[in-house]
């Protein structure tokens, strides 16, 4: 199943436990803006290449709409979109004020130089330059895209706009980017798992973990876990995968993936084959790399008690199922990746404020919101009972269908507009001006 069409079923399932009229329904799930843009660079050899960008705008109901750009070979609209949408409820969970938003190009970083990264970027900044802004749509970065990325956006879009460091997160440091936005995600993710382990009466420091991705996000993870007494006992990204049952020593792994650039070769550990670690025997299995990694074809043979999923769209449906039935408690990636977007929150602030944070209150406060949406979601979970997929779901839909109850007329159940008549009184002087100008100026005799 694709992403699209996973994350819909999973929102038309909230949407029946909470009770959401077909109409309305039907207008969270159409996105604001969908953009697809085409971009010709010229490579270093000078021959031309183009590459078809997307940003698709999903809802700015919350706020400015927040999500990132991703490079990657398999970007596609129905990807974007669903990633779109899927922000629009992290923002919500997280309780920041965003909308949600999702970019990308299809293309293989890895086959551009560093000078081609930059002619695609600012092309396809160029492209959607007037549809994107500080209280508009944000970026941030994603997969294949890093700081340097959001530096050559920031510099595009200020051409055009002027300085405008709030246009983008996850910048430089010395852009204007926020301490702590580096470790956000991945920090993120070990504070979601250490309040689902408390539920449960347990602590990081007596499990085992399984990770599925080394990038920004798993590496970070990896490094918290480590730091707090747990055991990471298996790790993949695309170059392999490693196992040490008495637990890797990640700092040397981290070294030894800077130096040679791959997991290969690893001292401390042995080789295993990539496509075993989700199945991997561990407490805790945390997938960090690509959608649909978990589906009903190895859902049955996952040995781990907890799933945390820091990748977007990790789970299948039809694995979610599959999971529920062994007991395996899963939790959700709209809530437990939502650790950049609230860290790129803080950046935004920070830039509007011209006022800066120190890492210590960043990552502080970066936990109060991760803890407490935690909580919302259990809350919401018992209100409905449901798993925590849907709790987290219920939770992020409640805010914006709360927003068009309050702003169009008519019952939030069926959205009614009211009839013109209503507004007689208001549109009475604007027809009575229409009308004598028509008398005036083609000799008619009008009346209303």
């Amino acid at each position: 199943m694709n992403a699209l069409a996973a994350t819909s079923r999973n929102f038309r399932h909230a949407a029946r436990l909470l009770g959401l009229d077909s109409k309305v329904e039907k207008s969270l799930l159409i996105p604001f803006r969908e953009i697809k843009v085409e971009c010709t660079i010229p490579k270093d050899d000078g021959t031309l290449v183009s590459y078809v960008g997307f940003r698709v705008q999903h809802d700015n109901a919350r706020g400015p709409m927040k999500g990132g750009i991703r490079y990657h070979p398999e970007v596609d609209p129905d990807e974007v979109n669903a990633l779109a949408q899927l922000m629009t409820w992290k923002s919500a969970v997280a309780d920041i004020p965003y909308g949600g938003a999702k970019g990308g190009i299809g293309c293989n970083p890895g086959d551009l130089s560093k000078t081609e990264l930059e002619r695609l970027t600012r092309v396809f900044t160029q492209k959607i330059h007037d549809l994107i802004g500080v209280h508009t749509d944000v970026p941030a970065p994603d997969m294949g895209t890093n700081a340097q990325t959001m530096a050559w956006i920031l510099d595009e879009y200020s051409k055009f706009h002027g300085h405008s460091p709030a246009v983008v997160t996850g910048k430089p440091i010395d852009l204007g980017g926020s301490l702590g936005r580096e470790a956000a995600t991945g920090r993120g993710v070990v504070f979601a798992t250490e309040a689902l382990l408390a539920e449960h009466g347990k602590s990081i420091k007596d499990l085992t973990f399984a990770i599925q991705g080394f990038g920004n996000v798993g590496s970070w993870a990896a490094k918290l876990v480590h730091e707090r007494g747990g055991k990471v006992i298996a790790v993949s990204d695309v170059t392999g995968a490693v196992k040490n049952p008495n637990g890797i020593d990640i700092p040397e792994l981290l070294r030894h993936k800077e130096t040679t650039g791959s997991l290969k070769d690893f001292q401390g550990a042995e080789s295993m084959d990539a496509n075993e670690l989700l199945i991997h025997k561990c407490d805790v299995l945390i997938p960090c790399a690509l959608g649909g990694v978990l589906n009903r074809e190895n859902a049955a043979d996952v040995k781990a008690k907890f799933i945390i999923e820091a990748a977007n769209h990790p789970t299948d449906p039809e694995a979610d199922e599959i999971l529920a039935k062994k007991g395996v408690v899963v939790l959700p990636d709209i809530y437990a990746n939502s650790g950049g977007v609230t860290v790129s929150y803080f950046e935004w602030v920070q830039n509007i404020q011209g006022f800066m944070w120190d890492e210590q209150q960043v990552n502080n406060t970066l936990q109060n919101y991760m803890t407490r949406a935690f909580h919302n979601i259990k809350s919401m979970c018992q209100t409905h009972d449901c798993n925590l997929r849907m709790g987290a779901f219920t939770l992020g839909m409640k805010s914006p269908i709360h927003y068009y109850r309050n702003v169009f007329i008519g019952s939030c159940s069926g959205l009614e507009i009211l009839p013109i008549s209503t507004y007689q009184n208001q549109m009475l002087p604007l027809l009575q001006l229409l009308i004598l100008t028509l008398e005036i100026c083609c000799d008619l005799q009008l009346e209303i």
